[in-house]
């Protein structure tokens, strides 16, 4: 939500407003999870600069009140790359006024010590702000569904059923699956295709060039040919 009717001119600039208070509240989930979704969603739209992915960045959305920090947050139709020389064309914060566009999905990640925050306060907030998407990983659940994506409708989150969902104006599904990232195998949140396939993270990619290298040599071997000396 973006003040209406306001006074760009008076509106503090990211320089002006606190991105962090350097207190240590993530445990490593919150941090892996978003990490996985932002590298994979760079292999995606390698050749897009009209997105910006956030993760625990403090979204300020109005000069008065304190940020939302999500775990994470995905915003369309605004730069990749900001033009910030002190800060090598990173962002310190999003700040509404000046990025014109609120985010289009946050995600929050339940810590193991938690009093419901982010089913109530927070996704309040993020009603209020009108961001389209919000998702919930719970994964210490155990009587109800550790991920679940909501759907602003008249203003109010609508729970959509299934995994992976389809975010028709990302042009992207988000679901959890089992997998393996940086050596530990568990259930992790990914990126999907319109028909329900699941986006490669980096290290598959490596994996799969690599095979595709190995095949290739041995194809050659079989030819006659030493892989090891092409000129």
């Amino acid at each position: 939500m973006i003040l209406e009717e306001p006074s760009w001119d008076s509106l503090p600039s990211p320089m002006d407003l606190v991105s962090s208070d350097d207190t240590p509240v993530n445990d490593e989930l919150q941090n892996l999870v978003p990490s996985l979704l932002n590298s994979v969603l760079a292999g995606v739209w390698a050749n897009r600069t009209d997105w910006c992915f956030g993760i625990s960045m403090g979204i300020f959305y109005n000069p008065n009140e304190p940020p939302a920090v999500p775990n994470a947050f995905l915003s369309l139709g605004t730069q990749r790359v900001i033009d910030d020389d002190e800060y090598e064309d990173l962002r310190l914060c999003y700040v509404s006024w000046i990025e014109k566009v609120a985010p289009i999905m946050v995600l929050e990640i339940v810590p193991y010590n938690t009093c419901g925050e982010e089913y109530i306060g927070k996704r309040k907030l993020y009603e209020k702000l009108g961001i389209l998407y919000y998702v919930i990983y719970n994964p210490r659940r155990r009587r109800k569904t550790t991920f679940e994506v909501f759907r602003l409708i008249d203003g109010t989150y609508i729970l959509q059923p299934g995994s992976p969902v389809w975010l028709e104006e990302v042009g992207l599904g988000i679901g959890c699956e089992r997998g393996t990232y940086l050596g530990i195998t568990r259930d992790w949140l990914y990126w999907y295709d319109r028909q329900g396939i699941r986006y490669p993270t980096p290290e598959e990619r490596v994996a799969a060039a690599e095979q595709r290298a190995q095949r290739l040599a041995e194809e050659l071997r079989r030819l006659g040919v030493d892989p090891d000396n092409l000129e």
